[in-house]
């Protein structure tokens, strides 16, 4: 499981265009869907809390999760900046160790997919479990099958933003049915360039695998919706949200 680590300084500014109060909003949505009403909300794989800030301002109370000793001080200190009370823990989601439990658990924007050994993922699942108040509600997104395979795939990508240039390679092993991105980054320092590199592994899960992975930890009442909508994913899905009841 990737731990992000110098990454986490450009972290904001690669993903700037990102429209994470809608994201926060469709969560939102998807528990009024399922009829759940939720007060105590955890952020599992909360990265630098952009999930979890908007989720705040929208009245819900929010512990944040992350593996990562940067994002999560990213993290804080943003929700300074914002005057929201949130709770931030460094925490490893495939063992959990919390002092409360929730009405609803989101994991947002791939954090599923680096969980790449299906056991784990089981186990990760399972920790939600227990620690969902009965009649809570689980919702996570992941990269679908479709996309790590096909539209990221073997590609590379070259890019600049922001001033930050960037190259994004990809390698997907039919085998493991992974994708591994070797990052480059090159931020300007005056007249010269720092140069940042990190290794990311992503897990290509299919549909039914997640459901009979929940099946398996528990949980009923299993949906699935192409991204920020209420219709089925379908084959050329490229995110997919997934809801789970305890």
């Amino acid at each position: 499981m990737t731990s992000y680590g110098g990454f986490a300084q450009i972290y904001d500014s690669l993903m700037d265009e990102v429209d994470y109060e809608k994201w926060a909003k469709y969560l939102q949505d998807i528990m009024h869907y399922n009829n759940v009403t939720a007060r105590h909300v955890l952020d599992l794989a909360c990265g630098t809390g952009n999930i979890t800030i908007p989720l705040s301002q929208l009245g819900y109370s929010l512990w944040g999760v992350d593996i990562s000793e940067q994002m999560l001080s990213i993290a804080e200190n943003k929700a300074r900046v914002y005057g929201e009370r949130i709770r931030f823990l460094r925490q490893d989601m495939r063992n959990l160790s919390l002092t409360k439990s929730f009405d609803a658990v989101v994991c947002a924007c791939d954090g599923v997919n680096y969980i790449t050994d299906e056991k784990e993922l089981i186990q990760v699942f399972k920790e939600v479990y227990k620690i969902l108040n009965p009649g809570g509600i689980f919702i996570f997104d992941i990269s679908s099958f479709f996309k790590l395979e096909s539209i990221l795939g073997d590609n590379m990508f070259i890019e600049e933003k922001n001033g930050i240039f960037y190259c994004w390679e990809n390698s997907f092993d039919e085998e493991s049915s992974t994708v591994a991105m070797r990052l480059n980054f090159f931020i300007p320092e005056g007249k010269l360039y720092t140069r940042i590199e990190e290794i990311h592994i992503q897990k290509a899960y299919k549909i039914h695998d997640i459901y009979e992975m929940l099946l398996k930890s528990g949980y009923t009442k299993i949906k699935d919706f192409d991204e920020f909508t209420f219709e089925k994913a379908n084959e050329k899905s490229e995110r997919v949200f997934f809801s789970a009841i305890k």
